[in-house]
Protein backbone atom coordinates (compact mmCIF):
# COMPACT_ATOMS: atom_id res chain seq x y z
CA UNK A 1 0.00 0.00 0.00
CA UNK A 2 2.85 2.36 0.80
CA UNK A 3 4.29 1.78 -2.66
CA UNK A 4 0.97 2.77 -4.27
CA UNK A 5 0.85 6.00 -2.26
CA UNK A 6 4.47 6.77 -3.10
CA UNK A 7 3.75 6.12 -6.79
CA UNK A 8 0.67 8.39 -6.68
CA UNK A 9 2.69 11.21 -5.10
CA UNK A 10 5.44 10.78 -7.71
CA UNK A 11 2.90 10.94 -10.54
CA UNK A 12 0.70 13.80 -9.29
CA UNK A 13 3.30 16.03 -7.61
CA UNK A 14 4.85 17.43 -10.84
CA UNK A 15 1.40 18.10 -12.24
CA UNK A 16 0.31 19.98 -9.14
CA UNK A 17 3.56 21.95 -9.00
CA UNK A 18 3.23 22.96 -12.67
CA UNK A 19 -0.44 23.89 -12.15
CA UNK A 20 0.54 26.05 -9.20
CA UNK A 21 3.27 27.79 -11.20
CA UNK A 22 0.75 28.60 -13.93
CA UNK A 23 -2.05 29.76 -11.64
CA UNK A 24 -0.18 31.72 -8.96
CA UNK A 25 0.77 34.70 -11.20
CA UNK A 26 -2.84 35.07 -12.31
CA UNK A 27 -4.01 34.93 -8.72
CA UNK A 28 -1.44 37.56 -7.71
CA UNK A 29 -2.54 39.80 -10.60
CA UNK A 30 -6.20 39.49 -9.62
CA UNK A 31 -5.46 40.30 -5.98
CA UNK A 32 -3.30 43.27 -6.99
CA UNK A 33 -6.00 44.57 -9.34
CA UNK A 34 -8.62 44.42 -6.60
CA UNK A 35 -6.33 46.27 -4.20
CA UNK A 36 -5.63 48.97 -6.81
CA UNK A 37 -9.35 49.37 -7.52
CA UNK A 38 -10.03 49.91 -3.83
CA UNK A 39 -7.28 52.50 -3.52
CA UNK A 40 -8.23 54.45 -6.62
CA UNK A 41 -10.84 57.01 -5.76
CA UNK A 42 -12.52 58.48 -8.80
CA UNK A 43 -11.48 62.09 -8.63
CA UNK A 44 -13.08 63.86 -11.51
CA UNK A 45 -12.06 67.28 -12.68
CA UNK A 46 -14.69 70.01 -12.61
CA UNK A 47 -16.73 70.00 -15.81
CA UNK A 48 -15.50 73.51 -16.67
CA UNK A 49 -11.91 72.29 -16.48
CA UNK A 50 -12.74 69.27 -18.67
CA UNK A 51 -14.35 71.53 -21.28
CA UNK A 52 -11.35 73.88 -21.26
CA UNK A 53 -8.95 70.94 -21.59
CA UNK A 54 -11.03 69.51 -24.45
CA UNK A 55 -10.90 72.83 -26.30
CA UNK A 56 -7.14 73.15 -25.72
CA UNK A 57 -6.24 69.61 -26.80
CA UNK A 58 -8.64 69.78 -29.77
CA UNK A 59 -6.87 72.96 -30.91
CA UNK A 60 -3.50 71.17 -30.62
CA UNK A 61 -4.87 68.21 -32.56
CA UNK A 62 -6.26 70.31 -35.40
CA UNK A 63 -3.30 72.67 -35.65
CA UNK A 64 -0.50 70.07 -35.84
CA UNK A 65 1.98 71.58 -38.31
CA UNK A 66 3.44 69.54 -41.15
CA UNK A 67 6.42 67.56 -39.97
CA UNK A 68 5.00 66.89 -36.51
CA UNK A 69 6.23 63.47 -35.37
CA UNK A 70 3.62 60.72 -35.54
CA UNK A 71 4.22 59.90 -31.88
CA UNK A 72 3.12 63.40 -30.90
CA UNK A 73 0.02 63.20 -33.11
CA UNK A 74 -1.01 59.83 -31.66
CA UNK A 75 -0.34 60.99 -28.09
CA UNK A 76 -2.43 64.13 -28.64
CA UNK A 77 -5.28 62.09 -30.11
CA UNK A 78 -5.12 59.63 -27.21
CA UNK A 79 -5.17 62.51 -24.72
CA UNK A 80 -8.21 63.95 -26.50
CA UNK A 81 -9.98 60.58 -26.38
CA UNK A 82 -9.26 60.29 -22.66
CA UNK A 83 -10.69 63.74 -22.04
CA UNK A 84 -13.77 62.77 -24.06
CA UNK A 85 -14.18 59.66 -21.87
CA UNK A 86 -13.91 61.73 -18.70
CA UNK A 87 -16.41 64.28 -19.98
CA UNK A 88 -18.82 61.48 -20.96
CA UNK A 89 -18.57 60.05 -17.47
CA UNK A 90 -19.16 63.48 -15.92
CA UNK A 91 -22.35 64.19 -17.89
CA UNK A 92 -23.42 60.54 -18.24
CA UNK A 93 -23.15 60.26 -22.02
CA UNK A 94 -22.72 56.77 -23.45
CA UNK A 95 -19.67 56.17 -25.62
CA UNK A 96 -17.84 53.31 -27.29
CA UNK A 97 -14.40 54.89 -27.62
CA UNK A 98 -12.84 52.04 -25.64
CA UNK A 99 -14.38 49.33 -27.77
CA UNK A 100 -13.70 50.51 -31.31
CA UNK A 101 -10.37 49.95 -33.06
CA UNK A 102 -8.42 52.91 -34.35
CA UNK A 103 -9.65 54.04 -37.74
CA UNK A 104 -12.76 55.39 -39.43
CA UNK A 105 -15.22 53.84 -36.97
CA UNK A 106 -13.48 55.42 -34.01
CA UNK A 107 -13.30 58.77 -35.80
CA UNK A 108 -17.06 58.62 -36.39
CA UNK A 109 -17.63 57.69 -32.72
CA UNK A 110 -15.45 60.63 -31.70
CA UNK A 111 -17.65 62.98 -33.78
CA UNK A 112 -20.82 61.45 -32.32
CA UNK A 113 -19.50 61.84 -28.77
CA UNK A 114 -18.52 65.46 -29.42
CA UNK A 115 -22.05 66.20 -30.64
CA UNK A 116 -23.61 64.40 -27.68
CA UNK A 117 -21.45 66.45 -25.30
CA UNK A 118 -22.52 69.65 -27.07
CA UNK A 119 -26.15 68.57 -26.66
CA UNK A 120 -25.43 67.99 -22.97
CA UNK A 121 -24.31 71.61 -22.65
CA UNK A 122 -20.53 71.50 -22.94
CA UNK A 123 -18.91 74.22 -25.01
CA UNK A 124 -16.44 72.29 -27.12
CA UNK A 125 -15.31 72.73 -30.74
Amino acid sequence: MANVLLFAVAVFAPTLVFWGLVRVPRLVDLIGERIRKRRVVAKSLPIEQLAADLRRVHRLLVQCPDGTPMVRRVATRDAYDELLRQACAAVEVRHELDLLPEGMERDMERLRVEEALRDAGLTIP
